[in-house]
């Protein structure tokens, strides 16, 4: 993410021109924006006229510099766009303003976005600037007649292909060596800074050692891990092992994934946690809250007018910071978010039990 000019606006609000570079940044803008929050950027409209020769083409279609106030914010990631939508606050056709539009941000779209800004949403522009140094991981994780691919994002893991095949004896049998080919194969075209090779038994060493003779620019691109799965859950065991902390130190799925299991082993065994939001209002009350972990999209809800809790969330925020708390916020798209939205979208790591 770059971040081109900040200016203060009246009213307090300022003014962070930005230009997301990549999905991983669009999806943090998702998080950002809220709605009554200002976001100008270029677009198209189709405009209707009483010109004769257009009143049967539905109009057409004029660049235009316009400026919204959100409503509504949709992460396609599919698509590679964030959908931003509201009501035309300003633009070069006096016509339009009042009339709803929506904006499709895609990377290297230069936007202006103008609110008042929270620290953590803050803190979230500063990751998003600072991820963008890290390497790009590409986690391969295979055992016998079976491989996976998944990238890793700031949003989650992403699966990018998945290969099988009977390994063995018979007429009909796969050479192991044509499925570590086609792994090597299909990782040589990714625009990847590391490779880490996963899974259990002998299998993924043996595969490292042909693509180390057959494709020696994979390998040694490449780290072998030991896990005892494979797919999803084998690459859980690798970003839990601390695997991807090796070569990407900041990425944040790695994190996640060692706060929900400290979490969840203190929960079990009654220690220094709280989960939901009832329980971390008192904990953070207390002072007693050594780091808040809250969902993305539980964040994003309870911050506008559908939110559910009895809590204000960003009263809750700024009482953990003020005493000396970390906040994680997670992302709803990886397995320990997930994890954590089962326990209401809101849990803490205590500094001492409360009885």
């Amino acid at each position: 993410m770059q971040v081109k000019s900040r200016v203060r606006v009246e009213g307090g609000r300022e003014r962070i021109t930005l230009v997301p570079e990549s999905l991983d940044d669009l999806w943090h803008l998702q998080y950002v924006l809220e709605p009554g929050d200002l976001v100008a950027g270029d677009t198209t409209r189709r405009i209707q006229r009483d010109d004769e020769e257009l009143r049967d083409t539905g109009g057409e279609r004029e660049h235009m510099h316009v400026t919204i106030g959100v409503e509504e914010v949709e992460f396609h990631k599919f698509a590679n766009r964030l959908r931003v939508s509201g009501t035309i606050e300003s633009c070069s056709r006096e016509d339009q303003l009042g009339l709803h539009h929506t904006l499709n941000v895609e990377d290297h779209d230069e936007v202006e976005v103008t609110k008042h800004w929270k620290p953590d949403q803050l803190d979230r522009l500063e990751e998003a600037e600072e991820s963008a140094d890290n390497p790009d991981v590409v986690i391969a994780t295979v055992e016998e007649g079976e491989a996976h691919i998944h990238t890793v994002t700031q949003y989650g893991t992403e699966s990018r292909g998945t290969f099988t095949g009977t390994t063995g004896k018979g007429e009909y049998a796969r050479g192991r060596g044509e499925l570590f080919d086609e792994l090597a194969t299909a990782l040589s075209r990714m625009d990847a800074d590391a490779f880490i090779l996963a899974g259990p038994g002998f299998t993924k060493q043996d595969a490292y050692d042909h693509i180390e003779k057959n494709h020696p620019e994979v390998a040694e691109k490449m780290t072998v891990v030991d896990t005892a799965s494979v797919g999803d859950r084998g690459v859980h065991e690798v970003l839990k092992r601390g695997a991807v902390e090796d070569v990407q130190r900041e990425t944040r799925i790695a994190a996640e994934a060692d706060a929900i299991d400290e979490l969840t082993k203190r929960i079990a065994t009654g220690h220094e946690a709280a989960y939901g939001p009832e329980q971390v209002q008192k904990a953070a009350e207390y002072g007693a809250i050594d780091e808040l972990l809250i969902l993305d999209e539980k964040l994003r809800e309870e911050r506008g007018p559908d939110g559910e809790w009895d809590i204000d969330v960003n009263e809750l925020i700024t009482d953990v910071e003020r005493k000396g708390g970390e906040i994680t916020v997670f992302s709803s798209e990886f397995d320990p978010g997930l994890q954590l939205r089962n326990l209401g979208g809101i849990a803490a790591l205590l500094r001492y039990r409360l009885e």
